[in-house]
């Protein structure tokens, strides 16, 4: 009997333990889930996304009027966190999921022209519908470039906090500086992964600034807070963006040749409804 009184005693004290734990963790779920910050793929099934947020994509893989077909699939990353109100967010990493809707080959001197549409995004597998216009899209040197220091960081200077150049003109003073405009006028501020800007109307453009009244920080990735049409795609024109109708598709045009959009390519997208 006293040989198992000792086992009884550690029997007992192993369960108190791990009743203790198990109240802990209730607790830490508990919590997270009262603060923690959420995204949009939580709350209920008809979610949707603020019309005029900008979604920063970077293409997975390129398409040509020469080799697509209608009704091939095309995917693109969301390349930095989207804030969206209420404190929720689109985090980096969700896709977003498109669709080839027409093709047309240049054979020979004639005019290449593709139309494509993204409709989908998708986060933790969870898809949110959405109708979105191409506001602007560039070609993968140019997006390299805008991640390419101006100049040599010194002796000893982190990465993140040399000057580069965005896709449009803008200016980033490195991670937690300013991000100006070409007047040198502060648009934004630099984050790690991109920057948050007032997305601003270029003039004589055919992209818009602010869609909402608070006129909030959008994430524009490597993006200038007026980018609009096509960068680094000589000879391509953007016949159509999706914002009238046929409303989010998107149509690009080359003459005496194809249309060829590469992999690695950035876009950003603005959701319509």
């Amino acid at each position: 009997m006293n040989a198992q009184k000792p086992q009884r005693v550690a029997r007992g004290a192993f369960v108190l333990v791990m009743a203790l734990m198990a109240l802990l963790c209730g607790f830490q779920v508990a919590a997270q889930s009262a603060t923690g910050p959420h995204d949009a793929s939580s709350g209920n099934q008809g979610f949707q996304l603020p019309v005029g947020t900008v979604l920063p994509v970077r293409l997975n893989h390129g398409f040509s009027s020469k080799t697509a077909h209608p009704g091939q699939a095309i995917t693109g990353r969301i390349m930095q966190d989207v804030p969206l109100p209420n404190d929720g967010k689109i985090p980096e990493g969700a896709r977003v999921l498109g669709t080839i809707v027409s093709v047309v080959p240049a054979r020979g001197s004639g005019q290449g022209r593709i139309s494509f549409r993204f409709e989908a995004l998708e986060i933790h597998h969870r898809r949110i519908s959405m109708v979105t216009n191409l506001r602007a899209l560039a070609g993968f040197m140019e997006v390299q470039h805008a991640q390419t220091p101006e100049t040599s960081p010194g002796f000893g200077t982190p990465i993140p906090w040399v000057t580069t150049s965005q896709i449009g003109g803008d200016e980033v003073y490195g991670v937690g500086g300013p991000v100006t405009d070409q007047s040198s006028t502060p648009v934004g501020k630099a984050v790690f992964g991109g920057v948050l800007v007032h997305v601003r109307a270029q003039p004589g453009s055919m992209c818009r600034g602010a869609l909402d009244s608070e006129d909030r920080l959008q994430a524009l990735w490597v993006f200038s807070s007026d980018a609009c049409g096509l960068y680094g795609m000589e000879g391509v024109t953007l016949v159509h963006a999706g914002r009238t109708e046929p409303t989010g598709e998107a149509i690009l045009a080359a003459d005496g040749r194809d249309v060829l959009v590469r992999g690695a390519s950035g876009m950003l997208l603005r959701v319509l409804r």
